[in-house]
């Protein structure tokens, strides 16, 4: 298996989706924006709240972005390799335009093509939210 560099993987993904109808939209300010809720932005979809509550139009149903992210919830085991405060997430984002069956696909080809990260099967494990 190849072994990637964290800026190949981030260069794949968003070529992934891209290809796939996304727009690539950069990362927001780790500093929010209109948005008291939040001191730092915690997750990659946090700056895009305004579209999926429907306050502003996106520029595209499809976002894809890789979003700086901080999180200090559990910050006393912070040094481990396991938790961090800082991190960046990659996201695919659907408003209004498709939903599990899609976005299940996509993740599952972009993980297992071996045009895309090309991991096998049998190293990943799948869980199910019911």
């Amino acid at each position: 298996m190849k072994v990637w560099s964290h800026r190949e993987i981030r260069e794949t993904f968003l070529e992934y989706f891209a290809n796939h109808g996304h727009l690539v939209i950069g990362s927001s300010s780790l500093i929010p924006v209109a948005d008291p809720t939040l001191l730092l932005i915690n997750s990659g979809m946090a700056p895009l709240k305004p579209f999926f509550t429907g306050e502003k139009n996106p520029p595209s149903k499809r976002l894809c972005n890789i979003q700086k992210c901080v999180r200090t919830n559990d910050i006393e085991k912070v040094g481990d390799r396991h938790h961090l405060t800082f991190f960046e997430m990659m996201g695919n984002w659907s408003i209004g335009d498709y939903f599990k069956r899609e976005a299940i696909n996509w993740a599952w080809e972009f993980l297992t093509d071996k045009k895309w990260l090309g991991i096998a099967a049998d190293r990943l494990s799948v869980t199910v939210y019911k």
